[in-house]
């Protein structure tokens, strides 16, 4: 399980590096936006949402990330069910490729982590998970944008996993509201977000 989630992390940082910047003609093709629960699509979930101050924030939340530094492909769905491994589970190779698009590369690492960890051990394994993708992410720039600074890069990044979640969690609460996705974590974690928005108004 920890090997699966390791080659999954990994597969996700070297996509995400080789595609940071891309060039906009070249991906004509795929989603101007990647996943499938970004705000441009999903107004009737945004109707519904329930959670006032949450939904209160969602286009800035929705701008934090459209704007942040150094966006990238992302894959769009990278949830465990659409990974397929070696048989000594050290490679990942990632399907289901609807939903990629442009967009910061927190999307894809906030859907894996709420798909591959039970929700009571999130904040347990939250710093390790990101620990992880961030060093394949190092080794991975080395070799496709060697360019770019690591340092810069993490720093434009790694707030925004939590920016991400509560993107998903606008969504996940406006579509089921009872939903297992939704959870003492994900409240928390979207409170970090929501409350410091709230009080700069």
């Amino acid at each position: 399980e920890q090997k699966q989630r390791d080659a999954c992390l990994k597969w996700l940082a070297n996509f995400h590096a080789k595609h940071i910047n891309i060039n906009q003609q070249q991906s004509s093709s795929l989603w101007q936006v990647g996943t499938y629960w970004h705000l441009d699509t999903r107004p009737d979930e945004l109707n519904a949402l329930a959670d006032v101050p949450l939904k209160k924030q969602a286009k800035y939340i929705d701008r934090l990330l459209k704007e942040c530094p150094y966006q990238t492909l992302v894959h769009g769905d990278a949830k465990l069910a659409n990974f397929c491994f070696d048989l000594e589970s050290e490679n990942a190779a990632a399907v289901d490729f609807q939903y990629v698009g442009h967009g910061c590369a927190m999307k894809d690492v906030a859907l894996f982590m709420s798909s591959a960890i039970r929700p009571q051990d999130c904040q347990e394994y939250e710093q390790k998970v990101l620990d992880i993708y961030f060093q394949h992410l190092k080794d991975a720039l080395a070799h496709y944008q060697p360019h770019l600074s690591f340092d810069d890069v993490e720093a434009a990044w790694r707030p925004m996993f939590y920016v991400a979640w509560a993107d998903f969690q606008r969504f996940v609460k406006g579509w089921s509201p009872e939903h297992w996705k939704i959870n003492s974590y994900t409240e928390q974690l979207t409170q970090m977000v929501i409350q410091p928005l709230e009080k700069a108004k």
